[in-house]
């Protein structure tokens, strides 16, 4: 079983991908193979996720191109600001979802 962090980045990339299909189809005239696919899993991966993130994550989507962004030596990569050091073990040990203190991303943690 995936964490709703786990599900959360697969659903972001998912979108991306999308997203960078219709550019390919609109701008150049090519179209991607394979969409129906990625929605459907969109679909599939949704059904995993608490409705109460979804809706976080496509509240920020409205603002952000990434709502969700990863930490790096205790710093946020969306905003670049550092978090306070309770996030560390907590965030790292997938105990929650996080959002950033300056930008109100969604955060995960990456090695």
């Amino acid at each position: 079983m995936r964490s709703q962090v786990e599900l959360l980045v697969l659903y972001q990339d998912i979108l991306l991908m999308l997203d960078e299909a219709k550019h390919e189809d609109k701008c150049m005239g090519i179209e991607v193979e394979g969409v129906e696919k990625l929605k459907k899993a969109l679909e599939e991966v949704a059904k995993d996720i608490q409705q109460r993130y979804i809706r976080m994550f496509e509240r920020l989507k409205t603002r952000y191109s990434h709502p969700l962004v990863p930490v790096q030596e205790d710093t946020c990569l969306g905003c670049f600001s550092k978090l306070p050091t309770s996030y560390h073990e907590r965030g790292r040990n997938d105990e929650g979802i996080f959002t950033c203190e300056n930008c109100g991303r969604l955060l995960y943690w990456i090695e």
